[in-house]
C-alpha cells in the first residue's frame, strides 16, 4: 500500500471520522487532493489610528489589559466564557473580544505582551474592536516589523467547508497529512516532468496548500492539472489501443451496388463537404476495427443523407444498418424520407423494385402485431438492409442477420447503456457506430477535446438554404413584443407560409409534465412561479384569440401515432397554418414551407433543444424566423443562455456555451453534466492546450508500454482514477 492509500486515521487519529462522514475523504491521498477553493490575506498592516470600520486588517500592538468574564445564558443561547482585552501601538487603542476558551486567551495575552492581531474592524458603543481575531505572539528580538509584514501578507487557504467541519479544521488536518506524506510516490514519470518543466508532486502539494506567494499557486496548479490530464489520457489511450485490436467486419461496399445507383439518381449534386465526409466515413468502414465516429453538422447540413450513403455502403457489403431515432415521429419521418429517397431501391421483392434493391423496415413500440412481426422477420432474416426504429430496437428479442452499422440520431436523447445495448446485437465482432448531432451534449464536447471521439463535421449548408434569424422576446418586460410575434405569424400565413409554436408541456390536468424531456435549467420553477405553458392551453388561446383567422392544430406525445402522423401530414400538405407542439417536432421534421418558430417559455429548454427546434424552419429557400419567448429577467443566467442561442447557429459553439454553464459532467462516469467530476483541478475549456500536450505524451507512452509496467506509480494512479466499474463504463461509452 502506497502513502496515497494510507487511511486518514493514521495521520489524524480520532478526527478522521469527521473527514470521512462529512467530506467523504478516506485516505491520505483524498485529503491531500482536497484543494483550497481560494486564498485570503489577513489584511494590510495598519496603524491603530488609521483603522476604518469594515476593513480586514493586521495590527502589531501591545496588550494593556485583559479581563475574563462569564456571559449569562439567554433564551436560545448557552452561557459563554468571554475575554476582553485592550491593545495599543502608541497611535491609538483597539478592543478585542474572544468568545469561549477565555482562560487560554487570558494566559496568552498578558499585559505587556507584543502580538499581531488580524480580523475585521467593527465598532461597539463608539469603540473600534476586533471580534475573535487571529493572533500570533511575538518574541522581541529586533525583527518584529519584518515578521509583522510577513504575517499580514501570508496567503491563507480557504477550503470548501461543511457544517461541523470549517476551513480552519480542514487546514489543520491538511497540515498533519503533509507532515505524514514526506515520501509520496510521484505518479508522473521523471522524463514527462522534465520535458514540461513540472515540479514534483510533494512540492506541488506543499505549494497548493501552503503557498508562500501567488506564483506558488500557479506552479502547483499546473503540475496537479498535468496529473489529472495525463492519467485520464492514459486511460483513453489504452482504450483506443484495445479498440484497434477489437474485431469488426470491414464494409468496403461494391461497385455497381445500391450506393452507386442511388448517387446516379440524386436530383442534386452533393456538396463538397458531404462528399469529403462520405469519403472519410468510407475509409473508416473499410477498417477491420470498429469505427466510433461523431457526425456533427448544423441543422439542415445534410447529415441524414451522409448517414444514408454510409448505410448503403454497408448494405452493398452484405450487412445491415440500423438508424436509432429518439421519438416515433422522427422514426416515421426517417422511414418515409429514406424510402422516398431510395424509391425502387427500397422495394426489394416488389413488382416495381430495382434489381439490386433492399428493404427499409420500421420498428416502433406502438405498431400493431402484424406489422411488428413482419419488421422483426425482415431484420432477423436480413431481408431489410436498413432498419429504422425507436427504443423498441433495444429489446432482447430483436435480432439481425448481420448488423454492420449503428447510426444514432441525436445522441443526447440516448444514454450510453442504451446505445451499447444495440451495439451488442452484432453477431460477429462489433458493428461500426456513427452518432449524428447538431449540438453535442457537454460530455461529448469533453470527449472530443480529450481526444476520445473521432469527429467529422459538415460545415457547409446545401445551396438554396436561406437560414434562420433568432431573437429573444421578453414577454413580461415588453408585452407588445409578443403581440408582434403573433402578427408576424399572420403575415407569414397571408403569404402562404406556416409556423410552429412550441410549449414545454402538454396540459389538460394538474401535476402532469411534458411527455418529452425538457433539459433546460428550469430557472422559473421556483415556489410561487407559474407553471410552464402547455400545448392544449396555448392552442385554445391562440385559436380563440390572436390567430383566430388561421387553422391551428395541437401535436404532442400523448396522441396516438396515427393521430400525430395525420397532424404532420396535414401540416406538410399546407392544410394547417400553425402547429402548437411539445418537443416531438424537435428533430427530423422537414416542412420547407414553415418559416416561423415561436418557443414559449424558452428558458425552460436546454441549449441543444433550442438549436434543434429552430432548425425546423428556414429549411427551404424561404428565410426562417425563430422567436424565443421568455419571462426571465434581463441579466439572469436564463437570459444569458437565450442570448447565446440567438447570437450563433454554430452547434459546437453552442455546446461550449452549454458546457460553460453546466460543466462537462464526469467524463469517466455516467452523469451527463452538472455533477461533480472526478477531475478536481482540470477545466476543459481553459486547459485545452495542456490536455492536448498530455494526450500526445500518453499516446506515445501507451504505444511503448501498453500495460504501464515500467513505472508502477503511474499504474497505481490510473487504478485510483479508473476503478473497475468506471473502466467498464468507459469501455461502453
Amino acid at each position: 500500500m502506497s502513502t496515497w492509500d494510507e487511511p486518514l486515521r493514521v495521520a489524524l487519529g480520532g478526527s478522521a471520522r469527521a473527514f470521512k462522514d462529512k467530506l467523504g475523504l478516506h485516505t491520505l491521498g483524498d485529503l491531500l487532493r482536497y484543494y483550497p477553493r481560494r486564498y485570503d490575506r489577513r489584511g494590510e498592516l495598519t496603524d491603530l489610528a488609521g483603522l476604518r470600520e469594515g476593513e480586514d486588517v493586521t495590527v502589531q500592538a501591545r496588550v494593556l489589559d485583559a479581563k475574563r468574564r462569564t456571559v449569562p445564558a439567554r433564551q436560545g443561547r448557552r452561557r459563554m466564557d468571554m475575554m476582553e482585552a485592550t491593545v495599543t501601538d502608541g497611535t491609538g487603542r483597539l478592543h478585542l473580544t474572544f468568545f469561549n476558551r477565555g482562560a487560554y486567551h487570558q494566559n496568552s495575552l498578558v499585559p505587556g505582551r507584543l502580538a499581531l492581531f488580524s480580523g475585521r474592524v467593527s465598532s461597539y458603543r463608539g469603540r473600534r474592536q476586533l471580534d475573535h481575531p487571529e493572533y500570533q505572539l511575538i518574541d522581541e528580538d529586533g525583527s518584529e516589523g519584518e515578521r509583522a509584514r510577513a504575517y499580514a501578507e501570508e496567503l491563507i487557504p480557504i477550503y470548501p467547508a461543511v457544517k461541523g467541519l470549517d476551513s480552519s479544521r480542514i487546514a489543520l488536518g491538511v497540515d498533519l497529512a503533509l507532515a505524514r506524506a514526506a515520501d509520496l510516490p510521484d505518479p508522473l514519470p521523471p522524463e514527462v516532468r522534465a520535458r514540461h518543466h513540472l515540479v514534483g508532486v510533494r512540492d506541488a502539494l506543499e505549494r497548493i496548500h501552503r503557498p508562500s506567494e501567488w506564483s506558488d499557486v500557479g506552479t502547483a496548479r499546473r503540475r496537479l492539472k498535468w496529473d489529472e490530464a495525463f492519467v485520464l489520457q492514459l486511460a483513453l489511450a489504452q482504450r483506443r489501443h484495445l479498440a484497434e485490436e477489437l474485431p469488426a467486419t470491414p464494409r468496403p461496399g461494391a461497385e455497381g451496388g445500391i450506393l452507386d445507383a442511388f448517387d446516379a439518381e440524386l436530383p442534386f449534386t452533393l456538396t463538397d463537404g458531404q462528399r469529403e465526409v462520405g469519403e472519410r466515413l468510407a475509409r473508416r468502414l473499410d477498417a477491420s476495427h470498429p469505427m466510433h465516429c461523431l457526425l456533427q453538422g448544423d441543422v439542415g447540413a445534410g447529415k441524414t443523407l451522409v448517414a444514408l450513403r454510409a448505410m448503403l455502403r454497408v448494405v452493398d457489403s452484405g450487412g445491415q444498418a440500423v438508424l436509432l431515432a429518439p421519438t416515433e415521429v422522427l422514426a416515421q419521418q426517417h422511414h418515409r424520407s429514406i424510402s422516398a429517397m431510395l424509391g425502387p431501391l427500397a422495394r426489394a421483392g416488389q413488382i416495381d423494385g430495382a434489381e439490386s434493391a433492399t428493404r427499409v423496415a420500421l420498428l416502433t413500440g406502438s405498431m400493431n402485431a402484424a406489422a411488428r412481426r413482419e419488421a422483426l422477420l425482415d431484420a432477423a432474416s436480413g431481408a431489410a438492409g436498413i432498419v429504422v426504429g425507436t427504443h423498441a430496437l433495444l429489446q432482447e428479442h430483436v435480432s439481425f442477420a448481420d448488423l454492420g452499422l449503428v447510426v444514432v440520431d441525436e445522441q443526447h436523447r440516448f444514454g450510453v447503456r442504451q446505445r451499447d445495448a444495440l451495439r451488442e446485437k452484432a453477431a460477429d465482432g462489433r458493428p461500426h457506430v456513427l452518432v449524428m448531432t447538431a449540438t453535442p451534449i457537454p460530455r461529448t464536447v469533453a470527449m472530443t477535446v480529450y481526444g476520445d471521439l473521432d469527429v467529422v463535421a459538415l460545415t457547409q449548408l446545401p445551396t438554396g438554404r436561406a437560414g434562420v434569424s433568432t431573437h429573444v422576446v421578453p414577454a413580461k418586460e415588453k408585452p407588445h413584443f409578443l403581440t408582434r410575434a403573433w402578427e408576424r405569424i399572420r403575415e407569414e400565413a397571408a403569404r402562404g407560409r406556416q409556423a410552429f409554436v412550441v410549449c414545454p408541456r402538454i396540459g389538460d390536468g394538474e401535476g402532469e409534465g411534458a411527455d418529452e424531456e425538457v433539459d433546460g435549467d428550469r430557472d422559473a420553477e421556483v415556489p410561487g412561479a407559474r407553471p410552464p405553458l402547455a400545448v392544449l392551453d396555448v392552442t385554445a388561446r391562440l385559436a380563440d384569440g390572436p390567430l383566430a383567422d388561421l387553422s391551428v392544430e395541437a401535436l404532442h406525445g400523448r396522441m396516438s401515432p396515427d393521430d400525430k402522423d395525420a397532424v404532420m401530414r396535414r401540416f406538410a400538405e399546407g392544410r394547417t397554418d400553425v402547429v402548437v407542439s411539445t418537443t416531438v417536432i424537435e428533430v427530423g421534421v422537414d416542412v420547407p414551407n414553415a418559416t416561423v418558430m415561436v418557443i414559449m417559455d424558452a428558458d425552460r429548454f436546454g441549449v441543444s433543444q433550442l438549436h434543434q427546434l429552430r432548425g425546423r424552419v428556414g429549411r427551404g429557400t424561404l428565410p426562417g424566423l425563430c422567436l424565443l419567448v421568455t419571462d426571465a429577467e434581463e441579466g439572469s443566467p436564463a437570459r444569458e443562455r437565450l442570448g447565446a442561442v440567438a447570437a450563433t447557429t454554430d452547434g459546437f459553439e453552442l455546446s461550449r456555451v452549454d458546457l460553460e454553464m453546466r460543466r462537462e459532467g464526469d467524463v469517466l462516469g455516467e452523469s451527463q453534466s452538472g455533477a461533480r467530476s472526478s477531475l478536481r483541478m482540470l477545466t476543459l475549456l481553459k486547459d485545452e492546450e495542456l490536455i492536448g500536450e498530455a494526450r500526445e505524451e500518453a499516446t506515445a507512452y501507451v504505444a511503448g508500454d501498453p500495460d504501464l509496467t515500467a513505472y508502477p506509480p503511474l499504474a497505481e494512479a490510473l487504478t485510483e482514477l479508473l476503478p473497475q466499474e468506471r473502466a467498464e463504463y468507459l469501455d461502453k461509452a
